[in-house]
């Protein structure tokens, strides 16, 4: 009998401790259960732009950064970050100009991949993240990178989802008639395209193309992303940032070469129906890199509407292993 009320002493003492951690009083003294299962949604100012971030997990374990793309924000992250709320600390902002973080003018704030990549590297350490893996999606990518060579230190890995580093990958069928028309100089085209990637049907497109049953994409995603993209100046500040990206081309070399020196271990992510970037820039990472796994999923370029769960569990196993190999050493 002793034993037995032992025992439901220490359980008590021990659901008293977890209670006091998980709750705490708000201003008319009703106490209020918090979870870091939870996704907060949050705004910090870095560098005098309002940034918006989702954060959810547990800040003392390991930190995964999401860097979204175009033409979207971080509710792209959503559903992801739910599932892997209980293994890490995830954090996934808006860029100035996306989502619901502030959005000045072009003459107010250059809009380049450069400045927002400092902008990031600003914003993480604003949240005292040391070091973190880094999850980039298309645009994504030329931030995540710059940031990547600029502090090599604070780079655990890279899960990669269709963001592209190697000329190779430029062999979409959208990419490919983008660059037809920059070098035949028919910028009335450009414009064009620029303005129906950004329109309802062509966001549709994005999301939908290649899945088997659209009905299972829930419209919310692209009619979000429609719904930000119409607000007064918005246009003028993405058309800015797609007319920037031909600054990442000359970057590439310095991405690869930091890659083979470096070997960050490397998760591709890969939907196969995205018409910017082919599968062929998913495979051109194993050139440069030892340590990689490439999964190639019947996908479209926000592969994560469907796909949460498959990703999710390949990421949580994919930093699980990086784990289980420090620990050994």
């Amino acid at each position: 009998m002793k034993k037995l009320i032992l025992a439901w002493s220490l359980i008590a003492l021990a659901q008293m401790a977890i209670g006091q951690q998980s709750k705490k009083e708000s201003e008319n003294g009703i106490a209020h259960t918090v979870t870091y299962l939870e996704t907060a949604h949050r705004k910090i100012e870095v560098n005098g732009i309002s940034i918006f971030y989702r954060e959810t997990g547990n800040p003392k374990k390991e930190t995964i950064l999401m860097l979204h793309g175009f033409p979207s924000s971080s509710h792209m992250y959503r559903d992801v970050m739910k599932k892997l709320a209980s293994d890490f600390h995830v954090v996934a902002p808006d860029y100035p100009g996306f989502g619901f973080s502030d959005a000045p003018t072009i003459k107010e704030y250059e809009y380049t991949f450069h400045n927002v990549s400092l902008l990031m590297d600003a914003f993480v350490d604003k949240l005292d993240i040391d070091s973190y893996y880094i999850m980039m999606q298309d645009y994504g990518g030329p931030i995540g990178f710059r940031m990547a060579v600029r502090n090599p230190e604070k780079v655990k890995g890279f899960i990669v989802q269709n963001a592209n580093a190697y000329f190779e990958g430029l062999s979409g069928e959208w990419a490919q008639k983008y660059s037809t028309m920059l070098e035949v100089g028919d910028m009335d085209g450009v414009l064009k395209i620029q303005n129906w990637w950004m329109s309802l049907e062509g966001l549709k497109e994005m999301y939908l193309n290649g899945v088997k049953d659209p009905s299972k994409v829930d419209p919310i995603s692209y009619l979000t992303d429609e719904a930000l993209l119409r607000r007064e100046g918005i246009n003028e500040i993405q058309i800015t940032f797609l007319n920037n990206y031909g600054s990442n081309f000359d970057s590439y070399p310095a991405w690869q070469q930091y890659l083979r020196e470096n070997q960050p271990p490397t998760l591709i992510i890969w939907g196969i129906h995205d018409k910017f970037f082919s599968v062929d820039g998913a495979k051109a990472f194993s050139k440069d890199l030892k340590n990689v796994e490439t999964h190639l999923i019947d996908g479209s370029h926000f592969l994560l509407e469907l796909h949460s769960e498959e990703a999710a569990k390949l990421i949580t196993e994919f930093i699980n292993k990086i784990q289980s190999s420090i620990f050994k050493k």
